[in-house]
């Protein structure tokens, strides 16, 4: 799903290409994309684009008769540049926005159809609530951070408590910071907290940085969670770039976390949900008993 940095540079790529421009009309290739009736989609026709916008991780166009279109990618939706008048793609072409300059594209992959569109009059509607963490200090980071109690991973995908940040930077910030994903957050010393912001500034400031470089002026077209660069986000069994121990894992509910022994548990081996029931009492407890037993074929 495209996280924080990804729609941002996805915002800014758009900001030269259609901010100020008329919106002519948009072709819809699937009725479900649509989750909205009230204002009708064709009230954007022949508006011109007054504004653009993050709300969590939704791309929202604003047009100049005060309505709103808000997209949301999900995991398969991607957005693409295209010639004016570009045919929708096939089964994956959910919408075409139509401007002069050229059409603006909404593909998604496979069958499941989770990418929507809303068009509303007020996009703070569809804010869940989180904070902007580039935009706040340490004292309100570790207000959102404390205010219940659950684990690092957990809070910081938790889009009520900070916006924008999904399963792969929070991979990347917790390995930036040497946490583990499942430090409860209210057992967390003064000192974890101011690491743990320094980490999620940096890590996305860093990963912004390379996502516009890799785009240019070219409109981004490669957005993935999976990067080579990335330190241990999709990385399971590769050596952690910081002291070279294989990168681990923790599966559960389609969703993976990746992690550093080493670097973020001081050596304790967490248990996979799905490993652990399996094998119980016999589930190693370290990086060395793990590989112990794939050497003995356990």
């Amino acid at each position: 799903m495209p996280e924080l940095p990804d729609i941002t540079v996805y915002l800014e790529a758009l900001e030269s290409r259609i901010e100020g421009q008329t919106l002519e009309k948009v072709r819809i290739g699937n009725p479900f994309l649509i989750r909205t009736t009230d204002p009708a989609l064709q009230q954007v026709f022949g508006q011109r684009v007054t504004g653009l916008r993050r709300v969590g991780k939704r791309i929202a166009i604003g047009l100049e008769n005060d309505i709103w279109l808000v997209l949301h990618l999900m995991i398969a939706g991607r957005l693409h540049w295209a010639k004016a008048g570009a045919k929708l793609p096939g089964r994956r072409g959910l919408a075409a926005f139509d401007f002069a300059a050229g059409s603006l594209i909404l593909t998604e992959a496979g069958s499941q159809h989770r990418a929507s569109l809303h068009v509303v009059r007020d996009p703070a509607s569809l804010d869940p609530g989180g904070i902007d963490v580039l935009n706040v200090g340490l004292k309100a980071f570790s207000a959102a951070l404390t205010a219940e109690n659950h684990t690092l991973k957990r809070s910081l995908t938790d889009p009520r408590v900070f916006s924008g940040i999904g399963n792969a930077y929070s991979d990347e910030i917790l390995h930036h910071a040497g946490l583990s994903p499942v430090l409860l957050t209210q057992k967390m010393t003064a000192g974890d907290i101011e690491k743990l912001h320094a980490s999620t500034k940096a890590v996305l400031l860093d990963w912004i940085g390379r996502l516009r470089a890799e785009a240019g002026d070219d409109f981004p077209e490669h957005v993935t969670a999976f990067r080579p660069g990335m330190a241990v986000h999709g990385r399971y069994g590769q050596p952690c770039p910081r002291c070279g121990a294989k990168v681990q894992r923790i599966r559960y509910a389609g969703n993976e976390t990746n992690y550093c022994v080493k670097c973020q548990t001081g050596g304790k081996l967490l248990a996979d949900r799905g490993l652990s029931r399996l094998l119980r009492q016999d589930w190693p407890r370290t990086l060395e008993e793990l590989e112990a037993r794939k050497e003995r074929g356990v």
